[in-house]
């Protein structure tokens, strides 16, 4: 069976925008997809959701890359990323609600994304090709919402350096099937009940083929399996 793997990077919960619309959207996958879903969440502002990579995790690191042993600390961090990035690896399909931050992405996304980055899990490097994504034939979802920030505004209302940075790193792990939907703005705006119909029929409309790709997936599992 197919599993989607939605990552929530709000911490506002029933009060989220970008919640609302994932939640939205994972509804009409399940409403026009044929087949059945696993749906796995992780609210990354939940409490021990994410593992520390600091000073240990790192030099966990180089060890790993420079054929050191580790210290039984650094094995237990490295275990942790790893648990981190095998949840990601394991899904076959992604949802992300992303509010704006200060024109970025929040930082516990950015630390999730640190974590789970590393060469020889979500990338690879060849001295004369460069990098590769390792996370091909995977699909994703992106709900960027902003409060005050919307395409076309006059600069003194804001940047977008959320959008653009995500969108460049699930192509850099390889997910270049990818979706992005905004809501903007979400507060300095005269329609917000209309802007979001606009967003959420776009979501519909987006469900249609990524509910087409799951349930492909999941007629190759079955053949495989």
């Amino acid at each position: 069976m197919p599993t989607i793997l939605h990552i929530n990077a709000s911490p506002r919960y029933a009060n989220s925008d970008s919640l609302r619309l994932a939640r939205h959207f994972i509804d009409s996958v399940q409403a026009a997809g044929p087949e059945s879903f696993e749906l796995e969440t992780l609210d990354l502002f939940n409490d021990g959701a994410l593992p520390v990579f600091g000073r240990t995790a790192a030099a966990a690191k180089m060890a790993v890359f420079s054929g050191q042993d580790q210290t039984p600390e650094q094995i237990n961090a490295w275990e942790s990323a790893r648990a981190v990035f095998d949840q990601f690896a394991a899904a076959d399909a992604y949802v992300f609600n992303i509010p704006m931050w200060n024109a970025g992405v929040p930082y516990v996304l950015k630390q999730w994304i640190d974590i789970i980055t590393q060469p020889g899990w979500s990338f690879g490097f060849d001295p004369e090709k460069g990098y590769r994504g390792l996370m091909e034939g995977k699909q994703a979802l992106a709900i960027h919402t902003s409060g005050v920030y919307a395409p076309g505004v006059p600069a003194a209302f804001g940047s977008d350096f959320s959008s653009t940075f995500f969108a460049d790193w699930l192509n850099f792990v390889g997910i270049d099937d990818a979706t992005h939907v905004r809501f903007a703005p979400t507060a300095l705006n005269g329609d917000v009940d209309g802007t979001r119909k606009v967003a959420e029929a776009e979501l519909s409309d987006a469900a249609f083929e990524f509910a087409g790709k799951l349930s492909d997936v999941g007629t190759l599992q079955l053949i495989n399996d």
